[in-house]
């Protein structure tokens, strides 16, 4: 059986609250879980100290029994020191997609055709 180390959403329509739950990897988002560790409020300001409630014992253990948390939940057990997370580097995410560097070069173009026609004149 794996195990993973992830959130549970709950709280109402656009207003998220979520457990940090220990769950079978096979289990739904929201369903069955083994243990509940922590909590985590994205609604609360950065750095309020309330918004990761996380044992930090409980996630060390499961750790140790091969539980393999997601990404977000591996964020939160590297700010309490439970875990090394590489930081993630992805260089094309800035980058224009290909039509809008279509529509940039038709731009380019046609400022370059209305300076050679300004200065024909």
């Amino acid at each position: 059986m794996s195990l993973k180390i992830r959130l549970a959403r709950g709280g109402a329509k656009k207003r998220p609250y979520y457990r940090i739950v220990i769950a079978d990897a096979r289990s739904p988002r929201d369903g069955r879980f083994i243990e509940k560790i922590g909590t985590f409020n994205p609604l609360l300001a950065k750095d309020a100290e309330n918004r990761v409630v996380l044992d930090a014992e409980k996630a060390k253990a499961w750790l140790e029994k091969g539980a393999q948390p997601t990404d977000r939940v591996a964020r939160f057990l590297d700010a309490a020191g439970l875990m090394k997370r590489d930081a993630k580097s992805n260089p094309k995410k800035g980058e224009p997609g290909e039509k809008a560097k279509e529509r940039a070069k038709e731009k380019a173009a046609k400022a370059a055709a209305g300076t050679e026609d300004a200065a024909a004149e």
